[in-house]
């Protein structure tokens, strides 16, 4: 008879009970090879043990056979549906294919045949945390505590738990309990500090300012709080909210401990009742002084001075800023025009910089005749036409900015930050081919900088020299990587997958273009799969505070620059594609291969091979190895990504990636754009319209948003059959007020043209619904000639092509006449040979590839 309690499925005779337990053990011992041997014993008596198939399972799975292992995990569960051993190694396979929702589902499964397993309460915590479930994270945390009132992590992860709901009361009371109750805290014990600078945040949240002073005084003096620096820090804000008088004594404290944080200085001047973002003239002089004063205690600070800038106006500010210019220019200090470029929201601040740069410039200048007077600083005077030059092509003029720059060169031609820069006016106006060639000039006179041999391959990617910047990051990356691309991919630089991705896309590869987008938006599941070590792990060694600061991170990471712009431009390229099946039709994957690229597989393949030989040589035996449970990455088999654009389902790829910016990105009219072509083409025209909603408030002007107007109402108008009633009236309902049906589309278009006549943007929509409502294209043609504008002329020079206009040359001719720098407007023989000129051999070329082996 089995013991009681335990189903007859599930007994096992007493030899076969020990060898399962030895199962267990070599499981958490990593002795896979024994534990499988163990499970096979059973299983030759007992083929139906759910249990035992379960284990078995687990450790194929550790071994690397994971399609096998995951088939015996599902069969034992289903012969064995009351056994917490099977459920929890369910939500172990389901745990590390990243399903975090069905792992919870098997946890909590498992949590109801055995309530007060540790183990699986702990991982069902985590994954509540993984999956912001914090009011079932609060009861998981409750039973923790109460199995194990004597573990003092227990105590922290409830108090987490409350604070992620939002509870911070019952934060605060978990904290004092824990605190009475713990003994025998040693000298110097950094997890203690940590829970007492939680325990204080948690009352500087509440608002009870008086109690976390005293908390915090009382612990400092003891010492229990050894982190000295945070103490001034929570000591400072604390006494500010309170509004305690010895608030600026702390601020000051700080400052002279750190004189170059700007935060600490504003924490003063509020202590004064400056507030510096929004200073009035009643402060300003207040402000100004203490920052003078701060900058005469500390000689070496540029921050008091920095900041008396952004205060400071009129003549106090042109007074100012002249010592400020003089010192960073004599000192050659290459990012002064970034470090000011804020103040240029005032043009009263911008004409004084350019005044007394002039001004000073003109001192340092004299006549190529007459020799250089004995006080004249060479250095200083490069460094002025530098700024300077910085100065007019930020604000448009960049004949003036090449001018300066082509006097300094001529000067010193050994500067790199003078290539560089002539490379960025060349790109703002319109040349990208002339300034990847000035970058690639930049980067020779240092071939072992790595930040210009960077710069000079986004500028070739910029150019749309896919496979010449390639080449470039070749020189740095791992010499057995598949390819320099692959290796970038895998350090997760997302500034060059978005720079590649781009240029795949300007160069109409949208299958690359698509694969790369689709890349960084895996780097960031990637970050959102990092965060689960870190539920366990931060309340283990009690780093609560800066875990806090990582799951507020971890909950706008999506609004990351780099997600939403990938995230716009794979909807479009998704969106083309269902619009046009024939744009995904396959290219040839070898010859998109660069000569760099190709090289680099082979050596990539030997490498690996000659890895594996020399491992097999190191242990021969080695037979045991435990191969995880975490998904590898799986062989790219699809390297040109044709697969990806062919795939199905486009249009829930396109929703999919879209979905985390309706709350991430909720204020970019591009995401509503986006959402709404999506929306429409699957024909819910209740959310198409609502992203048009969207989109309206947050800018009713915008030319996309036009032609999306007229765009749904000819589709909404054009339906034979409505969607349900109700969805029908709220459609209709929210397009009248957008578009009324007393306006027709075309007097709609016309009145948008007139009110925004102005600008070349609103002049190319409304041509581009012209066209589309049937508009003669002579007339759609002469529309455009008055829309020469550098944001626009490429896009309408598109237009033009795409409607087939015998008037496409005239336009790029009118566009060369107005944009003089500009090679865009080329013909495609001239841009051809302006882009092979950017990679032609030379003798610095040649010397690049010789001492490429040598570069690091």
């Amino acid at each position: 008879m089995p013991p009681a309690g335990i189903p007859p499925a599930r007994a096992l005779p007493s030899k076969e009970s020990s060898l399962f337990k030895e199962v267990l053990h070599y499981y958490e011992d990593r002795q896979l090879k024994k534990g499988l041997k163990a499970a096979d014993s059973i299983l030759k008596k007992f083929p139906n043990h759910g249990e035992t198939l379960c284990m078995k399972g687990l450790i194929l799975t550790h071994l690397g056979r994971r399609e096998e292992g995951l088939e015996l995990v599902k069969q034992g569960v289903r012969l064995d549906l009351t056994s917490h051993i099977c459920w929890h190694v369910f939500g172990l396979i389901q745990k590390g294919q990243k399903n975090y929702e069905e792992a919870l589902k098997s946890y909590t499964q498992a949590l109801r045949f055995d309530k007060e397993n540790m183990n699986i309460l702990r991982d069902a915590a985590h994954l509540q945390t993984q999956l912001r479930l914090y009011d079932g994270l609060v009861e998981t945390r409750h039973t923790l505590l109460r199995l194990r009132p004597q573990l003092r992590q227990n105590w922290i992860g409830l108090a987490v738990a409350y604070h992620l709901s939002g509870n911070l009361a019952e934060a605060k009371t978990v904290l004092e309990q824990f605190e009475r109750i713990v003994k025998n805290v040693p000298d110097y014990d950094v997890e203690m500090s940590e829970v007492l600078l939680y325990h204080i945040r948690v009352l500087e949240d509440l608002g009870e300012y008086t109690e976390a002073l005293t908390l915090l005084d009382a612990n400092a003096k003891s010492r229990a709080i050894i982190d000295r620096v945070a103490i001034q820090e929570f000591r400072a804000r604390i006494l500010s909210k309170a509004g305690k008088d010895e608030a600026q004594q702390a601020w000051q404290g700080l400052i002279e401990q750190n004189a170059d944080c700007y935060d600490y200085y504003k924490g003063y001047l509020s202590s004064r009742g400056v507030d510096v973002d929004a200073i009035t003239d009643e402060n300003r002089d207040k402000a100004l002084q203490s920052l003078h004063d701060f900058s005469q205690q500390f000689s070496k600070a540029s921050a008091p001075l920095r900041m008396a800038l952004e205060l400071a106006s009129g003549a106090k500010f042109a007074e100012l800023v002249q010592p400020y210019l003089e010192t960073r220019l004599e000192k050659g200090v290459p990012s002064l025009f970034a470090d000011l470029k804020s103040l240029y929201r005032s043009p009263e601040k911008r004409d004084a910089i350019e005044s007394a740069v002039t001004a000073l410039l003109s001192t340092l200048q004299h006549p190529p005749t007459v020799p250089s007077p004995p006080d004249t600083d060479p250095t200083e005077y490069i460094w002025a036409l530098y700024f300077l030059a910085q100065h007019y092509s930020f604000l448009g003029n960049h004949k003036k900015a090449i001018e300066l720059l082509d006097e300094a060169i001529a000067h010193t031609p050994t500067l790199p930050e003078l290539y560089m820069f002539k490379a960025r006016v060349l790109k703002r106006a319109g040349d990208p081919f002339g300034a990847a060639k000035n970058m690639d000039l930049a980067r020779t006179l240092d071939l072992q900088d790595r930040f210009l041999n960077t710069k000079a391959g986004k500028y070739r990617l910029r150019a749309g020299l896919v496979e010449g910047a390639v080449e470039l990051f070749g020189l740095f990356t791992k010499k057995d990587a598949q390819s320099p691309s692959h290796d970038l991919e895998d350090m997760q630089s997302l500034i060059y997958l978005t720079e590649e991705a781009d240029a795949q896309l300007r160069n109409g590869n949208l299958a690359m273009a698509l694969k790369k987008y689709d890349a960084i938006h895996k780097i960031f599941d990637v970050f959102e799969d990092d965060q689960f070590d870190f539920h366990g792990y931060s309340v283990r060694k009690f780093t609560v505070n800066i875990y806090m600061n990582l799951i507020q991170w971890e909950d706008t990471l999506r609004s990351h620059p780099a997600y939403v712009h990938s995230a716009i431009e794979a909807s479009r390229i998704l969106v083309r594609v269902y619009d046009d099946p024939k744009l995904a039709s396959k290219p040839s994957s070898e010859s998109e291969l660069s000569s760099a690229e190709k090289k680099a597989k082979k050596k990539a393949k030997k490498a690996e091979k000659k890895v594996q030989e020399e491992a097999k040589k190191a242990n021969p035996n080695a037979t045991n190895e435990d191969k995880g449970l975490d998904v590898s990455p799986p062989k790219d088999e699809d390297p040109d990504g044709t697969k990806l654009l062919q795939g199905p389902d486009l249009l829930e790829r396109a929703v999919k990636v879209l979905k985390p910016l309706t709350t991430m990105a909720k204020d970019n009219v591009n995401v509503w754009i986006a959402i709404y072509d999506v929306a429409i083409r699957r024909k819910k025209y209740l959310q198409a319209v609502q992203a048009l909603n969207h989109a309206h408030m947050l800018n009713a002007d915008s030319p996309e948003l036009h032609i999306r107007l007229v765009d749904f109402k000819r589709r909404w108008l054009s339906l034979s059959e409505k969607p349900s009633e109700d969805a029908s009236l709220a459609t209709s309902s929210a397009i009248l007020k957008l578009l009324p049906d007393e306006v027709s589309v075309e007097v709609f278009n016309s009145q948008y043209l007139q009110h925004h006549s102005s600008r070349a943007d609103a002049i190319l929509a409304a041509a581009k619904v012209s066209r589309t409502l049937g508009a003669p294209r002579e007339e759609v043609e002469a529309s455009l000639f008055n829309a020469l504008n550098a944001d626009t002329a490429l896009a309408i020079v598109a237009f033009l092509s795409e409607i087939r206009s015998p008037r496409e040359e005239e336009f790029r001719t009118a566009c060369q006449g107005k944009f003089e720098l500009s090679t865009l407007f080329l013909s495609p023989a001239d841009l051809a040979a302006a882009r092979k000129a950017v990679v032609q051999k030379d003798p610095v070329a040649e010397a690049v590839e010789d001492k490429a082996e040598t570069i690091s």
